[in-house]
């Protein structure tokens, strides 16, 4: 692929020379170091770059890859994990994706796929050698050179005796039809084996041209590699045997990688009989690599049968009421407890999902009643009716129609703002867009992406509304500076723009004004949001990233420091000077404000005294701040809480991303409810205090309410999205005088009544 114009001529004295791809957190080239070698060089987008975990991440991966050394992985050459961009340069390998040689060619021949299937063995024998799990084998990270196979892409592997976990908001570690079952039940219990069933599901689709689990939906084939054996069909039998026990749910009956290198072995020369006896395993005996590693199963908890429900077929519309056939039976499952993730991957792991099946949803549409008889639920503005749009549907006013070639999804939004009966939305490649709030009809839309940031790919983020005013922030992909624009609200004109350096904090709008980090990024300037202008000026603590909160009404900085010590609190305001300082543990995180003091909550540590980092890492206690003595309290919390987090009065919000939702107090951090839900990979929980409900919305539109007393699960929708974009997040439920509105990755927005979340919307 061509280089964009945005991409820069060199990084860390390479030149590049084009485009090998480009994913969420990063884009891969192909370029010339200076001895005149080839290289792939990944480099970070800028917007993560000020990210302190993915830099652990990055730096995780180099780590990891540098570690394996084999004639069938890509080492790396070079890498500078401490640059404003983030960069990794391995080995070019010239060829195909086993991906790519399927989708053009179809499947492989048998003389193919044993030679395949050797250097694959090899490959992840030299890979756990390392004390290493590869954790996300599948044909996209498989590159096929003359000489043989290459595993590319550490990006997710793990050390095998590490057991912390990295997340990005919302994300699960791998790509579901390649999964294996530990991997969707329980993260930190998996091991090499993990890599065996992915290899398994790797060769099945190499010799088929389908994967062993395939389904409609990435959820639907999570479930199935929990819980159903694999599909075979055109796998020849001896082959078949061997593939069925790398596909084993147990990962103590998989084989080693021994045992599996001789079968390939046996396979290639025509041995089948040989093949046979190879691949049968005695009982009671555990199958492990070669390497000395523990397969996963012995740090796993122990296998239980649970029972659930059969799984119904298809999605249950709201109003069918329960699942039909209501026969239980025994199936194989691990406890669930929650899996983390990173960049890329998809989020599957539903509580609800993989024990009850697709479609499972609570109660009904109840669209006989009317909203009087339902006590609880707020009546929707006058006018306003169900809905359902895009963001790219032709507009009343400003550029009416989006160019062609922005259209068809945007990959990391829209994210959307109500204000006054009005929702604004912005996303990848998507300038703001007015909607009617009762209607769903496109008010005004401010513009094309490129005729602002000169792609259709910039990230566009709403800050707020204010004043009559707008406020988005763009955050290039590449190369670029970042700007922030304010837009007239009711015509979508352009008021006034800025650009704005985040390399230590990001822009927000607080308090009524726009605080942005302008020339060296060293110093915010708070500004009006209408006109743009100055109010104050603070200087930021010197090499500290920071992000703004605003608890209680106060403008706080969070600020952590490039290396290791406290995290600096800093009060921010007009006249604050450089403000009061207060300083906190590394483990304690900013939540919001409860009873007159900042609120933190401690993250986990292991037994090393190292942090567990991410979404879904575990919480282990709450923290209280005074802000003007700076006097702490701690309060452990009865057990350890992962997941989105929202506070609300006296209430702390969990939502897992398996779809567990947990209520807890924030005084005592005792738990008032827990519920499981089948959204995948929920929100933030919303709280409306006027229907005493709890709201959560998923990547795929899936909309939830919950009591927020007793945590009774209301009910829940089926899938809004036109096509499946689960692997970003899902974004917040906003409501709208007794309305709720959401968003879905694919463009999708719509509204619904939450007295009678089953009625069909209209076209906006």
């Amino acid at each position: 692929m061509p280089l964009h114009r945005d991409d820069p001529e060199s990084v860390g004295g390479h030149t590049l020379l084009d485009r090998l791809g480009a994913g969420g957190m990063g884009v891969v080239y192909r370029a010339r170091a200076r001895s005149g070698r080839e290289v792939a060089l990944k480099v970070v987008h800028a917007h993560y770059a000020a990210d302190g975990v993915f830099r652990t991440r990055f730096r995780q991966e180099i780590a990891a890859v540098r570690k394996v050394s084999g004639a069938f992985t890509a080492p790396v050459l070079d890498a500078d994990p401490d640059a404003v961009r983030p960069w990794m340069a391995t080995q070019y390998v010239p060829g195909p994706s086993l991906a790519r040689r399927i989708r053009e060619r179809g499947a492989l021949a048998d003389a193919e796929l044993c030679g395949l299937a050797l250097g694959l063995v090899e490959a992840l024998r030299d890979i756990h050698r390392a004390g290493v799990v590869h954790r996300d084998l599948k044909p996209a990270n498989v590159l096929l050179a003359e000489d043989g196979p290459r595993v590319i892409d550490f990006g997710i592997s793990r050390a095998a005796e590490n057991h912390q976990t990295l997340t990005e908001t919302g994300q699960m570690i791998g790509t579901p039809p390649f999964m294996s079952p530990e991997q969707l039940v329980d993260a930190r219990a998996v091991g090499p084996a993990s890599d065996v069933f992915s290899l398994g599901s790797l060769l099945v689709y190499a010799v088929t041209g389908r994967g062993p689990f395939d389904a409609d939906s990435p959820y639907l084939t999570a479930y199935r590699v929990v819980h159903d054996a694999p599909v075979l069909d055109g796998v020849e039998p001896a082959l078949r045997a061997l593939l069925e026990r790398c596909l084993a749910k147990d990962a103590a009956d998989r084989p080693g990688l021994g045992e599996l290198a001789a079968g390939f072995e046996a396979l290639a020369s025509g041995a089948a009989d040989a093949a046979a006896t190879t691949v049968i395993l005695r009982p009671g005996r555990r199958a492990t690599a070669d390497t000395g590693l523990t397969a996963a199963a012995d740090t796993a908890q122990a296998t239980r049968p649970v029972t659930v429900a059969d799984p119904p077929q298809g999605a249950l519309p709201p109003g069918e009421g329960a699942p039909q056939g209501s026969r239980r039976l025994r199936r194989w499952a691990r406890p669930l407890p929650v899996a983390t993730g990173v960049v890329g991957a998809v989020v599957l792991g539903l509580t609800a999902y993989l024990t009850l099946g697709p479609g499972w949803a609570f109660g009904g549409d109840r669209s006989g009643e009317s909203p009087s008889a339902q006590s609880r639920w707020a009546a929707p503005p006058p006018g306003w009716r169900p809905w359902q749009t895009t963001v790219y549907e032709r507009a009343g006013h400003g550029v009416r129609t989006v160019p062609a070639r922005q259209a068809g999804g945007t990959r990391g939004g829209p994210q959307c703002h109500v204000h006054e009966r009005a929702v604004f939305c912005a996303g990848d490649g998507v300038l703001p867009v007015r909607l009617d709030g009762r209607t769903g009809e496109t008010v005004w839309r401010a513009g094309s992406a490129a005729s602002v940031a000169g792609d259709d790919f910039s990230r566009f983020k709403i800050l707020g509304v204010r004043d009559g005013a707008v406020v988005v922030q763009r955050e290039p992909q590449g190369e670029g500076p970042n700007r922030v624009f304010a837009y007239d609200a009711g015509t979508g004109d352009l008021l006034w723009q800025r650009a704005v350096n985040a390399e230590w904090i990001d822009p927000m709008l607080s308090g009524g004004l726009v605080v942005l980090p302008e020339g060296d990024g060293t110093s915010v300037t708070a500004r009006s949001p209408r006109g743009g202008e100055e109010q104050w000026t603070q200087r930021l603590p010197a090499r500290h990233f920071c992000g703004a909160a605003e608890p209680g009404g106060q403008l706080y900085l969070e600020c952590s420091p490039e290396g290791d010590g406290p995290t600096l609190i800093v009060e921010a305001g007009r006249d604050k000077g450089p403000g009061r300082r207060l300083s906190v543990p590394a483990k304690a995180g900013l939540v919001g404000a409860y009873d007159g003091r900042l609120l933190f909550l401690d993250l986990t540590q292991d037994e090393d005294g190292n942090l567990l980092l991410g979404q879904d890492a575990p919480y282990a206690a709450i923290r209280t701040v005074d802000p003007r003595t700076g006097a702490q309290r701690t309060t452990e919390l009865a057990e350890e809480y992962e997941g989105q987090v929202s506070l609300t009065g006296g209430t702390l919000w969990f939502a897992t991303s398996n779809g567990r939702v947990t209520a807890v107090s924030a005084r005592t951090g005792r738990p008032l409810w827990q519920t499981s839900t089948s959204l995948e990979r929920p929100s933030e929980a919303t709280y409306d205090p006027r229907t005493r409900a709890v709201y959560l919305a998923s990547a795929t539109g899936r909309v939830g309410a919950l009591d927020a007393k007793k945590g009774t699960l209301l009910w829940e929708t089926p899938p809004r999205a036109a096509r499946d974009d689960s692997d970003w997040g899902a974004t917040e439920v906003r409501t709208l005088d007794g309305a709720l509105v959401a968003a879905t990755p694919d463009g999708t927005v719509f509204s619904l009544d939450p007295a009678r979340p089953g009625r069909t919307p209209q076209s906006g």
